[in-house]
C-alpha cells in the first residue's frame, strides 16, 4: 500500500470515527485531505471500498495496540494486565467513542455481507487471540479441561464491547471494569 492511501486511511477512519461513516462523506473526507475525488475513487473505488479500507484501519488499530498482551495471554495476571491496558483506554472519558471495531459495527451492521464480513473477521481474529491464551492456560493445567476457551474467550469479547457500549453512556468505565473482572473471576474461580 502506498504512502498516500494509507494517509487517506487514517483520516477517513478519522472521520468516520468521530462523525459516524454515514456522516462522513467522500467529499469531507476530499477536503480533509487536500486531495482530489479522483485519488480517493483511484485507491478506493467508491465510498464502500473506502469503508471497507476503515475497516481492515481500525481492527489492525485495535489489535495492534493489544498485540502484545495477546500474543502472552496465558495466565491469570496476564489476563489482568490486558483488561488494565482495556480500561485504561477508555478510562476518564479520553475515549468516549467507545471501541471502533464496535462503533463501526453499531453502524454497519446491516450493510453489505462484505463489510459485515470484514467486521465479523476482525472481531474472529481478537476471539481467536483470547480463545489461543486461554487454550494455553488449560493446555498447561492452569485451567482444567471442563473449562471451554471457546466460550470464556467469547465472553471476554463480549465483556469489552458491552462494557464499552455502557462507558460511552455512563462516561466512566465501570461497566467495563465489572464486566471484564466478573469473566476473569470465574476463571479464576476454575484455577481453585
Amino acid at each position: 500500500m502506498r504512502e498516500q492511501d494509507v494517509a487517506l486511511e487514517l483520516l477517513a477512519a478519522a472521520l468516520m470515527y468521530q462523525h459516524g461513516v454515514a456522516g462522513t462523506s467522500i467529499e469531507e473526507v476530499q477536503a480533509a485531505a487536500t486531495v482530489s475525488a479522483s485519488q480517493i475513487y483511484y485507491y478506493f473505488g467508491d465510498k464502500d471500498g473506502l469503508v471497507r479500507a476503515v475497516i481492515d484501519y481500525q481492527c489492525e488499530n485495535v489489535l495492534g495496540v493489544q498485540k502484545p498482551l495477546l500474543a502472552n495471554l496465558d495466565s491469570i495476571e496476564a489476563l489482568e494486565a490486558w483488561r488494565d491496558v482495556i480500561v485504561s483506554i477508555h478510562r476518564d472519558g479520553r475515549n468516549q467513542q467507545g471501541c471502533p471495531m464496535g462503533s463501526l459495527t453499531s453502524e454497519l451492521a446491516r450493510s453489505t455481507p462484505e463489510t459485515r464480513a470484514d467486521l465479523l473477521a476482525g472481531f474472529t481474529r481478537w476471539e481467536q487471540a483470547l480463545r489461543d491464551g486461554l487454550r494455553a492456560m488449560r493446555d498447561r493445567g492452569e485451567l482444567p479441561t471442563r473449562v471451554d476457551p471457546e466460550r470464556f474467550a467469547l465472553a471476554l469479547l463480549a465483556a469489552v464491547q458491552g462494557g464499552l457500549v455502557l462507558t460511552q453512556a455512563r462516561r466512566d468505565t465501570v461497566a467495563l471494569e465489572a464486566s471484564l473482572d466478573t469473566v476473569i473471576d470465574c476463571l479464576r474461580g476454575h484455577t481453585d
